[in-house]
């Protein structure tokens, strides 16, 4: 449970404590050099792991909208008696996009399997310098490569159902929650430990920014069941499609949009005139920025028909919001000691254990 702070604003040091915090003496233990958080490489290869997530997401979004989803009509196999496409296939350029997306499941396995040798070798560091252990990074780590099986295994009873939308939207909704997955590994592996976990916010604030969260959520849901009900089925000839009214989806999405932005809004007036962190504030204002382009962009494609490149750019900025959205709960607490002394009590341990 986050320690509550009385007034809701980060720790002071006292006038009789000499030493400088990170904040005020960054030369001396800054937000790269402090032992608790990951190497560098370390966090860089969580960060391949959300642009492999991201990518995969648009990937499929482009063999949708294409209509290539039964460019290889069997799984694991592309065609009958051949895991490649071939020449005798009647699917003419689809196969390619199809199968082309299928081999990026191997980017993302071997990403994800990256993610947990890093993970590994980040908790021996940890050990070797005497610093405690961070089990939910390890689990975390994990997640992506696990996903990816689950995913691998969607996308073939997807194919085999003949793009059911239901299996279609299952598709999309995992590869969402592994982005969520991502974005938090990448920010607790900035973050110097996992306690104490010290609120920086009033409660009121944390309920809004979760509510936030879980509009966006909603959001999410709703334009997949709008996708799934509309033009684009994912294969040129199937018709496998949600039986809703396309037009009345579409107005309960933008309905969900619309109770998003309100909360944004809301959350951005709220951290402006409390004492919120001032990257709370920022990342607020980026998800707005965000979503207003991702507004116009959905407005436009719904009133022109729908062309493939705007679904595309559409796909494109509810991944951006989905990951800026998630970046924003970090900011509502600090996690671990950020104590300068900390850091040179582990670096002299560590020398001596030398």
């Amino acid at each position: 449970m986050p320690l509550p702070c009385p007034d809701y604003a980060p720790r002071v040091t006292s006038t009789l404590d000499s030493s400088p915090s990170p904040a005020q003496n960054p030369d001396h233990a800054g937000a790269g050099t402090h032992p608790g958080r990951a190497p560098r490489w370390v966090r860089g290869v969580y960060i391949a792991n959300l642009v492999a997530q991201s990518g995969i997401i648009l990937t499929g979004a482009i063999v949708r909208i294409t209509g290539s989803g039964l460019g290889c009509p069997t799984w694991p196999e592309c065609v009958e008696g051949s895991y490649v496409p071939t020449n005798r296939q009647a699917e003419s350029w689809h196969k390619y996009v199809e199968f082309g997306n299928r081999l990026l499941t191997f980017v993302l396995a071997a990403a994800a399997i990256a993610a947990i040798v890093a993970a590994l070798v980040d908790r021996h560091r940890r050990r070797t310098i005497g610093l405690e252990r961070r089990t939910a990074l390890t689990v975390l780590a994990c997640v992506p490569l696990a996903g990816t099986v689950v995913q691998a295994v969607l996308g073939g009873i997807t194919v085999l159902t003949g793009l059911n939308p239901a299996t279609v939207a299952a598709h999309f909704l995992v590869s969402m929650g592994l982005v969520a997955v991502c974005v938090l590994l990448v920010v607790r592996s900035g973050e110097v430990g996992d306690a104490p976990v010290v609120s920086t916010v009033h409660s009121a604030l944390r309920l809004l920014t979760w509510g936030l969260v879980a509009a966006t959520a909603v959001v999410v849901f709703l334009g997949v069941v709008t996708t799934g009900s509309g033009p684009h089925s994912g294969d040129a000839e199937a018709e496998a499609r949600f039986f809703f009214d396309p037009r009345t989806v579409a107005w309960l999405h933008a309905d969900s949009v619309f109770l998003f932005l309100g909360l944004t809004v809301g959350l951005l007036v709220a951290a402006s005139v409390s004492r919120a962190p001032a990257l709370l504030v920022r990342r607020t204002w980026l998800v707005l920025g965000i979503a207003l382009v991702q507004g116009v962009v959905g407005y436009t494609q719904y009133f022109t028909g729908l062309p493939e490149l705007l679904v595309a750019l559409h796909v494109l900025g509810a991944i951006a919001v989905w990951i800026a959205v998630w970046f924003l709960p970090p900011t509502l607490r600090t996690r671990g000691s950020n104590d300068a002394r900390d850091a040179d009590l582990v670096s002299r341990d560590y020398r001596l254990s030398e």
